[in-house]
């Protein structure tokens, strides 16, 4: 009766664990009824060699949901709408140019290492993020995480339904855009995991774009880590810190090309890595030469 009793006990016990052990591929602590397209970007990122466990309890974390909200908004964003005139009235130069004051030995440093001119890196951190007052309000890791699910047909639908009427397109349009923007944040969620873990951030909690993009200098996450600048010498690369955030945009331009002396072609050439968007490389130059 002894042994029996003990054999019982045994099979009870492994019972209990399979029964109350969640699943070790994914996670869902969570009330969210959309955790459920997590599941395959979870495995992916495990594929990526990430620590089961820091995904599990990434996922797991109640900050983290199917972001509609945002997604649908970058889905219908167009760079048109976009008004770039705000950034050259006189209150935004004049607010660049207490910038370029309270941020001088920053802005010197990154000319004297990188040769890139202060009024160009201060122009495209106004037009960026309004000289660093305005990061944005997205969750990134949900941002991306949902972008990177949509491979789920399922996920989709979910998000095509949430499209604001008005700015609403067709769903073939719909679904190419989905095909490469799926692939695309998969790729910069695993960047973003990298980068929040390297400069020890808390990555469900850092916020940015509906896009995904981070930091004073608004860079992707693909970007982040690897032309990230410590900027102050900390031996950080935060780009939520002014000194890092002036250094990183320096070194991009650099990184692209910029030189002392370049024409004005290739001044705008090079900003076009930064956001491919004419408009916008123009209003950067055009605030550049104002605070000249």
């Amino acid at each position: 009766m002894r042994f029996r009793a003990l054999g019982f006990l045994q099979v009870f016990l492994v019972f209990l664990y399979f029964v109350t052990t969640p699943n070790q591929s994914w996670s869902s602590d969570h009330t969210d009824p959309h955790a459920i397209f997590f599941k395959d970007v979870q495995t992916r990122l495990l594929e990526e060699g990430f620590n089961q466990d820091m995904i599990e309890r990434l996922y797991g974390r109640q900050d983290v949901h199917f972001d509609v909200e945002n997604v649908s908004l970058f889905f219908v964003h167009s760079e048109a709408r976009v008004d770039y005139e705000q950034f050259t009235t006189w209150r935004a130069i004049r607010k660049a140019r207490k910038y370029i004051e309270t941020h001088e030995k920053d802005l010197q440093y990154s000319k004297t290492t990188y040769r890139v001119d202060p009024e160009v890196i201060t122009a495209i951190i106004l037009v960026e993020t309004q000289l660093g007052t305005y990061m944005g309000r997205s969750r990134v890791f949900n941002v991306l995480s949902t972008m990177a699910a949509l491979n789920d047909p399922k996920a989709r639908n979910v998000l095509y339904k949430e499209l604001p009427p008005k700015r609403r397109y067709s769903r073939a349009k719909f679904e190419k855009k989905a095909d490469w923007r799926t692939k695309w944040a998969f790729k910069e969620l695993v960047a973003f995991i990298h980068y929040t873990a390297r400069e020890d951030l808390d990555t469900t909690r850092m916020k940015g774009s509906y896009a995904g993009a981070i930091g004073i200098a608004q860079f992707m996450p693909t970007n982040a880590y690897k032309m990230a600048q410590d900027g102050n010498g900390d031996g950080r690369k935060n780009l939520y810190e002014h000194a890092d955030a002036i250094a990183s945009v320096a070194y991009y331009l650099k990184y692209h090309g910029w030189k002392p002396g370049i024409s004005a072609k290739k001044q705008h050439r090079m900003i076009l890595h930064y956001n491919n968007s004419d408009v916008y490389a123009n209003t950067v130059l055009k605030i550049a030469k104002k605070l000249k």
